[in-house]
């Protein structure tokens, strides 16, 4: 597959294999959506001008999983907590340009999953070595919670957890795997959610990793 060329549809598999599957309201995942070896070159691209970091949080603790960003602002923790920022930290630059195909696999998915005009300002690159996980949180920094979110697994499976509206009881476990995109919006927007730890597949090269995009729309 071309770089240009949208990244909507695995070239190796017929269309009828990516499934819209609702696992709970407003909340879809589009299975097997996407070819991703193209995306984990454009992730190695960005991670060139703003490498990963493990970051850490307003109550100064460090998160095991590594994050950059692309597009016009990024996601950033630190003691004074969460928020978007215009600049890399880091480097003082300006975060690395959302690549072309990112914005159309985001805008693309929104809309199968029934979000359409979704134009995502922002992309945050998660990056899962086995034994890493996400806590259960929610998305609540952008400032205007029309916008979906659309998040994208590439490389080792996991298993995404939904709680929705409270951090309480019991979640949701759905495994994610290569291609798979997980859109959700409306009354679901600030569900709360989580990745349980990563854990070693047989046969999987050592080294090997999960990486995630998470589109957002920030401002």
């Amino acid at each position: 597959m071309p770089r240009s060329a949208p990244l909507l549809a695995r070239p190796d598999v017929p269309a009828r294999a990516s499934r819209r599957v609702a696992i709970a309201p407003e909340v879809l995942i589009l299975r097997r959506y996407v070819a991703t070896p193209p995306l984990v070159a454009a992730i190695e691209r960005i991670s060139c001008e703003a490498p990963f970091r493990r970051l850490r949080t307003r109550g100064g603790g460090q998160m095991s999983v590594a994050m950059t960003n692309c597009g016009s602002v990024g996601w950033h923790s630190d003691l004074d907590g969460y928020r978007y920022v215009d600049q890399d930290p880091d480097s003082g630059r300006r975060w690395p340009a959302m690549p072309p195909a990112f914005l159309s696999l985001a805008t693309h998915a929104a809309a199968t999953a029934g979000f359409p005009g979704f134009e995502p300002d922002c992309c945050l690159v998660n990056r899962y070595a086995v034994g890493t996980q996400m806590g259960a949180h929610r998305d609540f920094d952008e400032l205007n919670m029309r916008h979906p979110i659309v998040s994208v697994s590439i490389g080792l499976p996991a298993v995404f957890v939904w709680y929705g509206a409270v951090r309480k009881g019991p979640a949701l476990p759905v495994r994610v795997e290569d291609g798979d995109v997980l859109v959700w919006g409306g009354t679901a927007r600030a569900g709360y959610h989580g990745v349980r730890r990563l854990a070693a597949s047989p046969g999987v090269v050592p080294g090997a990793v999960r990486y995630n995009l998470t589109f957002r729309r920030a401002r």
